[in-house]
């Protein structure tokens, strides 16, 4: 039993099993930039220039170790114009 500082209660401990699942799901999420480059199609180095000048996808950085998300890749990816509409009638 563990006294809870901010409810003054005795409460179990998480169990380390549950933290390590959860801990395990968050870091599978997580892309590297060649990942993200071959989602893309493009080059790492177009990936890395995104980064430099804050235009590509949202990063998390772990000391020199550049990962992201899954979620916000795809954001990101979604949020890009696409062409192929309709064209314009000449006239």
């Amino acid at each position: 039993m563990v006294i809870d500082p901010y409810v003054g209660k005795a409460r179990q401990p998480p169990k380390r099993e549950d933290h390590m699942a959860t801990f395990n799901n968050t870091l599978e999420t997580l892309l590297n930039e060649r990942d993200v480059a071959r989602i893309t199609g493009l080059s790492v180095a177009s990936v890395r220039r995104w980064r430099l000048y804050r235009q590509g996808p949202k990063y998390i950085k772990f000391g020199a170790a550049v990962r992201y998300r899954a979620a916000d890749v795809a954001a990101f990816i979604e949020s890009r114009p696409s062409g192929g509409g309709q064209r314009a009638e000449a006239g």
